[in-house]
């Protein structure tokens, strides 16, 4: 019945909105990564420090969780004959795999979904061609529209032994977020990648992750804190205002999550878990959801969290987030499965019940967003607080900004 009332509740966006000055958005990132600001809430109370000082405030009691998705400059142009630019933003593989992991690696053609600017001056079937170096070899990258609903386009390009993903650094723009409301310029390919990125994939970065340095994972490593990695590979719709005044009609865009078996087994060692950035926190989220599905089903047991799994009506207990791990770990052994790849469309808002997370490291996020419902969702009203107390302190904002550590009340 719980679940009930928050679904019909009418969450109203403008309760969790915010004065943001423009020029409090960080456009670019500090010389230095871990010298930005580190607000620390506990006990709801706030202090202000700096982020290389992040291991001072974790004990091993914790365990840290990172997302290793990469970035892809995933913004390719493309010049028709006629003048006009075509802009292709890649979204999500479709052919000949949906595996993001495995589409990095397809040879010869790849189809995508994606966003494209200027679309009416494309026409079906019409090849749009790009020349390209890649390492020591010249391309032609070709782009053509077959599907328009569904914005679905194939790429092909010749040449023997050239993954997919190598076409696309040697085509791409770095995908920096629109708010930024600049052009990207090559530092941009280092500063707006985690130093621990592995997984390419993403279409934004994971951007909590980018305060990390060595000197700050050595510091963490030498308190003896478990450390481990998931993968989220982030989508546009990160950045996808929304544009219901009741939230819960916003529209989630599912994102793909990766899973090792050595993480499982990590989780179950029952540390206090702390996610760097929401974007590990849904994976871990969804992965204590994906575990409950398990239990309560045998008929449909493929690893997708739809926005409002969470809150349906249960007529049983929840399993606790140990229970729930150890039914999907049941589920690799059985498949001999390595690592486990799903998708996930969870929506975190005010009333969402924590089943993993102690702890957050976050940036500050855009008024109105679903990251902003996210912070509401943990620490409470408290998020105004907070934020309240970061701007009065010139802390910046946003995808380049400061970042905080922000404990369960």
């Amino acid at each position: 019945m719980e679940n009930n009332l928050i679904l019909n509740r009418n969450i109203k966006l403008t309760d969790y909105n915010y004065e943001l000055p423009d020029n409090r958005i960080a456009k670019y990132p500090l010389k230095k990564r871990d010298e930005s600001r580190l607000l620390l809430y506990k006990n709801e109370e706030i202090e202000h420090r700096k982020f290389k000082d992040l291991p001072d405030f974790i004990s091993d009691e914790y365990q840290l969780v990172f997302n290793n998705t990469k970035v892809l400059p995933a913004r390719i142009y493309f010049q028709k004959e006629s003048g006009a630019t075509i802009e292709v933003f890649l979204l999500h593989p479709v052919l000949p795999t949906t595996l993001v992991q495995e589409a990095m690696l397809v040879q010869k053609e790849s189809t995508w979904e994606c966003t494209v600017g200027n679309l009416k001056r494309w026409k079906d079937n019409q090849i749009l061609k790009r020349s390209l170096k890649v390492g020591e070899k010249e391309i032609t990258l070709q782009a053509k529209l077959i599907d328009r609903s569904k914005r679905h386009v194939q790429f092909s390009w010749e040449g023997v032994g050239i993954p997919f993903v190598d076409v696309i650094i040697a085509a791409g723009e770095v995908p920096l977020p629109p708010y930024l409301n600049r052009k990207p310029i090559q530092e941009d390919k280092e500063t707006y990648q985690t130093i621990y990125s592995k997984e390419e994939g993403a279409v934004a970065a994971p951007t909590a992750g980018l305060h990390f340095t060595p000197e700050v994972l050595e510091g963490i490593n030498k308190k003896g804190i478990l450390t481990d990695e998931v993968t989220l590979h982030v989508g546009a719709g990160t950045f996808q205002p929304i544009k219901t005044e009741n939230v819960l009609e916003h529209t989630m865009h599912n994102e793909q999550v990766v899973i090792s078996k050595k993480s499982l087994q990590l989780l179950l060692e029952n540390k206090k878990v702390i996610p760097v950035g929401t974007t590990s926190m849904r994976t871990l989220e969804s992965l204590y959801w994906y575990g409950v599905k398990l239990l309560e089903t045998t008929e449909n047991n493929d690893f997708f969290i739809e926005k409002l799994f969470p809150y349906q009506d249960r007529n049983t207990l929840l399993p606790d987030k140990i229970q729930a791990f150890k039914a999907i770990l049941k589920l690799m052994e059985e498949r001999n499965l390595e690592q486990i790849t799903g998708e996930t469309e969870i929506f975190i808002f005010p009333g969402y019940q924590f089943k993993v997370c102690e702890a957050l490291i976050t940036n500050f996020h855009q008024p109105s967003s679903t990251l902003i419902l996210l912070v509401a969702a943990f620490v409470g009203d408290n998020w105004k607080k907070i934020y309240n107390s970061a701007l009065e302190n010139d802390y910046r904002f946003l995808s380049y900004g400061d970042s905080s550590l922000l404990f369960r009340p």
